[in-house]
């Protein structure tokens, strides 16, 4: 098992029912995209997201990664800020039509 360095905290960890649903199909947890998320791999978000998720790291803006699953349906993982010190209020896997 390899242990994932996080790179911010999460806070409370929240999912929608497309997602959990979007899990269930592809026989996924929500932790393997989650993992990612703390770590850095941002999945497939564009150069201005990622360069944007960089910046929140250090401003405690939002932080914004892009999944595509095995049956190639998207996942994003959102998290939200509390306060410019990098306090994360909570962070959601949801589908992008339930933004």
């Amino acid at each position: 098992m390899i242990a994932i360095q996080p790179r911010f905290k999460m806070g409370q960890v929240v999912a929608t029912p497309g997602a959990m649903a979007a899990l269930t199909e592809n026989k996924m947890s929500a932790w393997s995209l989650l993992s990612r998320h703390i770590a850095g791999d941002w999945g497939t978000v564009d150069e201005h997201d990622r360069e944007a998720n960089e910046q929140a790291l250090e401003d405690g803006g939002r932080i914004f990664s892009v999944y595509v699953l095995p049956d190639q349906s998207k996942l994003w993982v959102i998290t939200t800020a509390a306060d410019d010190r990098g306090n994360r209020e909570s962070t959601c896997v949801l589908t992008p039509d339930e933004y």
